[in-house]
């Protein structure tokens, strides 16, 4: 990790209305960190992570984000193409539901060559190459390259739109349930493939997730929220070992029951 954070989140709420979607949310993201965004559905954590991510615009509040010439830009600052380009490039977006983040009707080859387009790569050869190296580091077999993704499973779907994420060398990737829908053998193979990926990548990863198991393996830090605000936040394992929030602890007390 450096000594300047990758991204600064100040004051951050959004309305909907009277009704409150996430209010007063402030932290720091320090390259290579992972943080859990944890909590019951309805808590306001899917909310906040599209603010961050730029899908949803926030009544109040900043996000900062380091660029890759060391300079912080408020994300709700930049212009659409610069959003845009910074999504295709210097970030990764997984959906729980891995339809919303792939082209289905193109092959797995050309879902994951889009994004080395996207920064620039015109060689066929190169792409094609870069792909299925890809497929291979997410346990995809090479032969399915040019398989769509409708022909796969719901587990290798979810593989492959994490090679389309990671390929162009993002620094901070945005994960909405990773493993939501999933059985659980097959949970655990992925959680263990993007474990080691985000290790060996370096990657900085904000993860939302109901699922404290998912948080525990994969986050440094966790922030717990109910109704839209932030009731606890710390190293992840002290918050589940020890959490000191009531509700935080009627979470960690329900999955030690079942």
């Amino acid at each position: 990790m450096t000594d300047t954070p990758l991204l600064k989140v100040g004051g951050l709420s959004k309305f909907y209305g009277s009704r409150i979607g996430c209010k007063d949310v402030s932290f720091e993201l320090w390259p290579g960190e992972v943080l859990a965004i944890v909590g019951e559905s309805g808590s306001g954590k899917t909310t906040l992570l599209n603010c961050l991510s730029t899908r949803l615009m926030p009544t109040t509040g900043s996000v900062e984000y380091r660029m890759r010439d060391g300079n912080f830009r408020d994300l709700y600052h930049l212009s659409e193409a610069e959003r845009r380009f910074l999504m295709r490039t210097d970030w990764g977006f997984v959906h729980q539901n891995p339809a919303d983040g792939l082209r289905m009707t193109v092959s797995a080859g050309a879902n994951v060559g889009e994004r080395l387009m996207a920064v620039g790569d015109r060689h066929y050869g190169n792409i094609r190459s870069t792909a299925s190296d890809w497929l291979s580091r997410v346990e995809i077999g090479t032969d399915r390259i040019d398989d769509q993704p409708r022909a796969f499973s719901g587990g290798m779907r979810q593989r492959l739109q994490i090679a389309r994420n990671l390929v162009t060398g993002p620094r901070l990737v945005f994960m909405d349930e990773p493993t939501g829908g999933l059985d659980v053998s097959v949970q655990a193979r992925l959680l263990d493939l993007v474990r080691g990926l985000v290790n060996d990548l370096g990657l900085a990863a904000i993860v939302v997730t109901h699922d404290l198991a998912v948080a525990r393996l994969l986050s440094h830090r966790m922030m717990v929220m109910k109704d839209g605000y932030v009731i606890e936040h710390g190293l992840t394992d002290r918050v589940l070992d020890d959490p000191r929030e009531p509700y935080t602890q009627l979470l960690v007390s329900s999955i030690l029951q079942v």
